[in-house]
């Protein structure tokens, strides 16, 4: 062993390392579902908390030495329970789909019925996908949108919660861009004897910000990730009842994970810490003006948005008024700098990794000081770059913002 650093150890992982950094300085990331983590949050993460191993909770482990783990640990907890005003958290998920799985594992069995939102209404994989572990593992039915407003159909869920009759309703997705009536859904769920589990994977800043209403203390389970518009590491979390905890805790461990990355876990108790503060709440309150002005801003330019716009952080945009597919929308724009993703829509006649539609996400640019005037810009250089105008203008405009809003 050396004390060499990475360039010196393995300059090809450095390079690569080094490229990441500069693809990310000079695009402008609109993934709904990326952000930029402070440097003291990247800090945490490559501590040497990372060479711990730490099977078990606080104070009851299966290794010794963790007495600094315990103490991390604690404090995530405990700024998770403030941030969102739970009872319980538990913050050892090292991914929202593993918090998911856990969640349901804690109050289902394999072969039980679960009741999720359709892929293509905008639910994500771990919802009950057929071809995702918790689409195998259990009786998996969806419930999908109005077809007219592209809303929630909420007599559609009780209607199908009356008939399947799950064990857990899932509320919450990947590429729904309005707020969800989680009174009703938690009253449809006990209604038929279910569980209400709210995934706020996206929505989790804003929730935290105090931007949109929480479900927290109206659903049974509330699961996100800790890494979208929370702004933190990569990761997961499950928060609940004082009831539900001791089954929530064995169904992580030793249920579905062996040690925790006490090391995540440190850079998760330093983005909540910052959540705390009131300059969060003001970056929630932007990223959700922000992506209300995108959307306007495409429609005003022709798009056609999913349900017309937006509520949260991110929306849904129609290509096929364009005769466009999402997968050549998405290459034009990657091509130029700006990089977004191609998504599904409601009753898409296309497959996944072509679609119709794309998905965009205002928290990464706003982490990088954008405002509504940047953002405007921001709707036409999509617009140029989808409609193949200017290339070369779009390329260095664009060059010219990310370069003027260097990362965190």
């Amino acid at each position: 062993m050396n004390n060499k650093d990475l360039s010196q150890v393995d300059p090809v992982v450095a390079r690569l390392c080094k490229e990441e950094e500069e693809r990310q300085a000079r695009t402008l990331t609109l993934i709904a579902s990326e952000n930029h983590c402070s440097a003291a949050v990247r800090e945490a993460m490559s501590s040497f908390l990372t060479d711990k191993y730490a099977e078990g909770y606080p104070g009851r482990r299966y290794y010794g030495g963790c007495e600094v783990g315990d103490e991390v640990e604690r404090l995530a907890r405990n700024r998770a329970k403030e941030l969102f005003g739970a009872e319980a958290a538990n913050v050892q998920p090292h991914s929202g789909t593993q918090a998911n799985l856990a969640a349901y594992l804690a109050v289902m069995k394999g072969g039980e019925a679960l009741l999720g939102m359709a892929l293509n209404a905008g639910g994500h994989l771990s919802h009950g996908f057929a071809r995702n572990h918790t689409g195998i593992l259990f009786q998996a039915e969806h419930y999908g949108l109005d077809d007219e407003t592209g809303l929630i159909d909420y007599d559609e869920v009780q209607a199908k919660a009356e008939s399947l009759r799950p064990k857990v309703l899932v509320g919450g997705g990947s590429s729904y861009p309005r707020l969800i009536d989680w009174e009703r859904l938690r009253d449809i769920a006990h209604g038929v004897g279910a569980y209400l589990m709210a995934d706020i994977a996206h929505p989790a800043g804003l929730i935290a910000g105090g931007v949109i209403p929480s479900p927290v203390g109206i659903a049974d389970l509330v699961t996100m990730t800790t890494h979208k518009t929370l702004r933190g590491p990569r990761g997961g979390m499950i928060l609940c009842g004082k009831e539900l905890i001791k089954k929530v805790n064995s169904s992580v461990f030793p249920g579905g994970q062996g040690g925790p990355f006490l090391h995540a876990i440190a850079a998760k108790a330093v983005a909540f810490g910052e959540a705390l503060q009131p300059a969060f709440k003001e970056y929630a309150r932007q990223v959700a003006l922000n992506a209300k002005v995108l959307g306007e801003s495409l429609l005003a330019l022709g798009y056609e948005l999913v349900t017309g716009g937006t509520d949260t952080h991110l929306l849904t945009v129609d290509l096929r008024p364009k005769g466009l597919s999402g997968k050549e929308a998405e290459a034009r724009c990657l091509e130029l700098g700006l990089v977004i993703n191609k998504n599904l829509i409601p009753q898409d006649p296309r497959p996944a990794m072509e679609t119709s539609g794309l998905r965009l996400g205002t928290p990464a640019l706003t982490t990088r000081g954008f405002g509504e005037a940047e953002i405007r810009e921001v709707a036409e250089l999509l617009d140029r770059a989808i409609s193949g105008k200017d290339k070369e203008q779009v390329r260095a405009r664009v060059l010219e913002l990310a370069q003027a809003h260097p990362l965190p």
